[in-house]
C-alpha cells in the first residue's frame, strides 16, 4: 500500500474511528492528511465511483489546506492509476494541492498538459504565481485566459498590489471596470488600500461613490479601508464621518480610525475614541500610547502602559520600542531603563533592533558608557548595533570615537557610511565628509538620499559650485529618490554656493510636490541671503495658502527678508504672527531678527525694549548688533548699555571695543574714544577678520 512509502519523520495519530465515508469528507480539512489517506483506502472498496471522486477532492483539498506535498503525491499517483486524471475537477484540484503546496512545478506541468485552457485552472494558476512572488508568469496566464472573472481579476490586483505595483494594480481594476466585471468586496477592498499608497483625497472620495454605488458600503472590510485611505491622505474629519456612518464595526475598524487621531497628533480626539472601545486589543492601546509618544507625552503614555499591564495585556516588542525610544529623546533615564528591564524579562533583547534601539537610548540620555556596554554584551553581528553606537558618538560630539569604531566594522552598510558623514558634515569637517563619500561610492555601496543631504551640506559649507553641480548630477543619473529633505538640501546647495538663479529652478520645478515645508524654507532663506527680499516673501506669501505646516525656521527666513529690504512694520506683524497664528515660539535667533530690524530703522530704543522682553537671555550676537545699531544711529546712552553687556559675556571680543571707539569719537568724546583704543591695544585684543572663498 501507499501508506508504506510515508515518510518517517511524519509520527503516526492516534487512530480514527472510521465514521461514515462521506461525513468524513466534510470534516477532512481539520485533519492529519495520514489519517484521512488511511481511513480512505481502508473505506474504498465498497464505494461507488461518486463517492470515490469526492472523497478524492476533498481529500486533495485537504493536502494544499495543510501543505501536506507528500500526500498529495500519493493521491496524483491514485489519480493515475484509476484513469481519472482526464477529469476536469479533479485535475483542477491536483494542479490547487500543488499550487498551494508551493511545487508550482508541479502545478505547471499539470496546467500545460491540459487540453484547453479552463478558466477554474487559470485561476489557480494565476493564484500559485501569485503566492509565489512570480507576477510575470501570473500576468501571461491572466493575459492568455479566455474569460476572466471577478476571482481572476482581483487574484491578479491583490497579486500587484501586495509587491508594491500599485500603479499597475489599478490599471487592472481599469480594465476590469471596462470590461464590466462586477467587482466584489474583496476587490474593492484591495483597490481602496492600493490607493492608500498612491494618495490623493479626490482619488479616495471617487471610490467612496463607486462603492456606494455598488452597494458595498455596508461591507466592514471595504468601509474600513476607506477611512484608512481618508487618514492617509490626512482627511480625519472625512474619515470620521464615515466610520460614523457604518452599520457594522469591527475591532480593526476602530483600531484604523484610532490611529488616523494618533497619527494625526489629535490625541485627544484619540484618547476619546478609545474610552469607547468596548474589547481593546493591544493594538488598540498601542496605538493610544504610540499617539501620545509622537506628541512627546511621556507621562501620559506611561501611564496608558500601567492601564494596559493592569488590564491584562502585556507589550509587543514595537510598542516596547516605541517607548524606549521616546525615553530617550527626552532624557527620561529612569523610565527608559524600566523599559529596558522589561525588554530583557520578555527576551526581546536578541532582536537586533531592538538592541539597536536601547544603544540609541542611552546614547540619547548622553550615557555613553552605558550605551558601550550594551553594544559589547550584544551581539557583534549586528550591523544596526554598531550604526546605533557611532551614530550615540555622533550626537555627543564625540566624533573621533565615532571615526575609530567605524574602521573597526567588519561590514558596512549604506547607514554606517551616512552617520559617518553626516558627523563629519556636522562637526564642520566638510573636506573629509566629501573624501568619505567618495570611499563609499567607490567600495560599490549605493548612497541614498540621507546620505545625499549630509554630502549637499558639507558642499554648501565648502561653497563649491562645481562639487554641487557634480552631486546634483549624480542624484539623478543614480535615480536617488527626490524627497522633500534632499530638495532642500539641494536648493540650500545652490543659494549658499552662489547660484540663487538655478536655487529657483530647482525649487519652482518641485513646489506642487511637496508636502513639508523644508524646500520652501530654503528657498526663502536663500532668496533672503541674496538680497532678493520681495521675491522670498512673495513665495511666502504663496506658501501661506497652502496646507503645508510652517516651523519656526520659516520664520527665521521671512524676517530676514524684512531686515534686507528695510520692511519693519511686515517684521513686526509677520512676528507677532508666530505665536498668534501658527503657535511657534520665538527662540534667539527670531528676536536676534527683530533686533536687526528695528536697529537699522532707527528704532534703538524699541531694539533695547525687544531684548528686555525676551523669555532668555541675550547673546553676544544679540548684544553686538545692538551696538553696531548704536554706532550707526549715534545713540552713545544704549551703545554704552550695550557694550557692558558685551564685556560680561565676552571680555575679549575685539569688534566690540572697536564699535565703541568709533562711537565714541562720533559724539566727541575724543579722550574716551583713545582710552578704548589703549585698552584694545593692551589686552592685543584682535578683530576677526573677514574672509571670501572665490569659486
Amino acid at each position: 500500500m501507499l501508506i508504506s512509502l510515508r515518510p518517517k519523520s511524519i509520527t503516526s495519530l492516534p487512530h480514527l474511528s472510521a465514521a461514515s465515508p462521506l461525513k468524513w469528507v466534510s470534516t477532512a480539512t481539520t485533519q492529519n492528511p495520514e489519517d484521512h489517506l488511511r481511513l480512505f483506502f481502508k473505506s474504498r472498496t465498497n464505494q461507488t465511483h461518486i463517492d470515490y471522486e469526492r472523497q478524492l477532492v476533498s481529500l486533495l483539498k485537504s493536502c494544499a489546506t495543510l501543505s501536506a506535498l507528500f500526500q498529495g503525491q500519493q493521491l496524483h499517483s491514485l489519480v493515475l492509476k484509476s484513469g481519472l486524471d482526464s477529469n476536469t475537477f479533479i485535475n483542477n484540484s491536483l494542479i490547487s494541492m500543488y499550487a498551494k503546496c508551493g511545487s508550482i512545478s508541479g502545478a505547471e506541468s499539470l496546467f500545460g498538459s491540459c487540453s484547453e485552457l479552463d478558466p477554474v485552472s487559470c485561476n489557480i494558476m494565476v493564484a500559485g504565481y501569485v503566492k509565489s512572488g512570480d507576477l510575470d508568469n501570473a500576468r501571461q496566464v491572466f493575459d492568455k485566459m479566455p474569460v476572466r472573472g471577478c476571482v481572476s481579476y482581483t487574484t491578479m490586483i491583490m497579486g500587484l498590489s501586495r509587491n508594491g505595483f500599485w500603479r499597475e494594480a489599478v490599471e487592472v481594476f481599469r480594465d476590469m471596470r471596462n470590461a464590466g466585471v462586477m467587482p466584489n468586496e474583496l476587490t474593492m477592498g484591495t483597490v481602496i488600500s492600493t490607493f492608500s499608497h498612491l494618495g490623493g483625497i479626490w482619488n479616495c472620495r471617487m471610490l467612496h461613490g463607486l462603492v456606494v454605488k455598488l452597494q458595498l458600503d455596508g461591507m466592514v472590510l471595504v468601509s474600513t479601508n476607506l477611512v484608512k485611505v481618508y487618514c492617509a491622505c490626512k482627511s480625519v474629519w472625512e474619515a470620521r464621518s464615515l466610520f460614523d456612518e457604518m452599520p457594522e464595526r469591527n475591532i480593526v475598524s476602530w483600531n484604523v480610525m484610532l490611529n488616523g487621531y494618533s497619527k494625526a497628533g489629535l490625541v485627544h480626539l484619540a484618547r476619546e475614541l478609545f474610552e469607547r472601545i468596548d474589547m481593546k486589543d493591544v493594538v488598540s492601546w498601542g496605538t493610544m500610547i504610540d499617539g501620545y509618544v509622537q506628541v512627546e507625552c511621556l507621562s501620559e503614555a506611561l501611564m496608558m502602559y500601567r492601564a494596559m499591564l493592569r488590564a491584562g495585556l502585556g507589550p509587543n516588542d514595537v510598542m516596547l520600542v516605541d517607548l524606549i525610544s521616546v525615553c530617550g529623546r527626552l532624557e527620561a533615564i529612569r523610565e527608559g531603563q524600566q523599559f529596558h528591564g522589561r525588554i530583557v524579562k520578555e527576551g526581546f533583547d536578541c532582536y537586533d533592533f531592538i538592541q539597536a534601539t536601547i544603544i540609541n537610548f542611552y546614547a540619547g540620555c548622553g550615557e555613553m558608557i552605558a550605551a558601550h556596554l550594551q553594544f559589547e554584551n550584544g551581539i557583534k553581528e549586528h550591523v544596526a548595533s554598531w550604526n546605533a553606537l557611532i551614530a550615540g558618538y555622533i550626537r555627543n560630539q564625540m566624533i573621533d570615537q565615532a571615526s575609530l569604531l567605524f574602521d573597526e566594522m567588519p561590514e558596512r552598510d549604506v547607514f554606517s557610511w551616512s552617520s559617518m558623514i553626516s558627523g563629519y558634515t556636522q562637526t564642520e569637517r566638510s573636506e573629509l565628509a566629501l573624501e568619505l563619500f567618495r570611499r563609499m561610492v567607490s567600495s560599490g555601496i549605493q548612497p541614498n538620499e540621507i546620505t545625499m543631504v549630509s554630502v549637499l551640506s558639507a558642499i554648501a559649507d565648502l561653497g563649491t559650485l562645481k562639487e554641487g553641480i557634480w552631486a546634483h548630477e549624480y542624484i539623478c543619473e543614480n535615480s536617488i529618490p527626490l524627497n522633500d529633505n534632499l530638495s532642500a538640501a539641494i536648493i540650500d546647495m545652490y543659494a549658499k554656493c552662489g547660484s540663487i538663479n538655478t536655487a529657483l529652478k530647482v525649487f519652482y520645478q518641485i513646489q506642487h510636490k511637496t508636502s513639508s515645508v523644508s524646500p520652501w524654507n530654503a528657498i526663502i532663506c536663500g532668496l533672503a541671503l541674496h538680497g532678493h527680499a520681495a521675491m522670498s516673501l512673495e513665495i511666502f506669501s504663496d506658501l501661506q495658502r497652502r496646507d503645508i505646516k510652517l516651523n519656526s525656521i520659516t520664520f527665521i527666513g521671512v524676517l530676514s527678508a524684512c531686515c534686507h529690504s528695510g520692511l519693519v512694520e511686515a517684521g513686526e506683524r509677520y512676528f507677532k504672527s508666530m505665536k498668534n497664528v501658527y503657535h511657534i515660539q520665538p527662540n534667539i535667533k527670531h528676536y536676534g531678527c527683530m533686533v536687526d530690524l528695528l536697529g537699522r530703522a532707527g528704532r534703538v530704543e524699541d531694539a533695547e525694549k525687544m531684548i528686555r522682553s525676551m523669555p532668555m537671555k541675550a547673546d553676544v550676537v544679540i548684544w553686538g548688533t545692538l551696538l553696531a545699531a548704536c554706532t550707526t544711529h549715534g545713540n552713545l546712552e544704549i551703545g554704552e548699555m550695550a557694550e557692558k553687556n558685551l564685556k560680561l559675556l565676552d571680555p575679549s571680543h575685539g569688534a566690540s571695543t572697536v564699535l565703541m571707539s568709533n562711537l565714541l569719537a562720533d559724539a566727541g568724546k575724543w579722550e574716551a574714544a583713545s582710552l578704548e583704543r589703549r585698552i584694545m591695544q593692551s589686552l592685543r585684543l584682535t578683530r576677526s577678520p573677514g574672509h571670501s572663498d572665490v569659486v
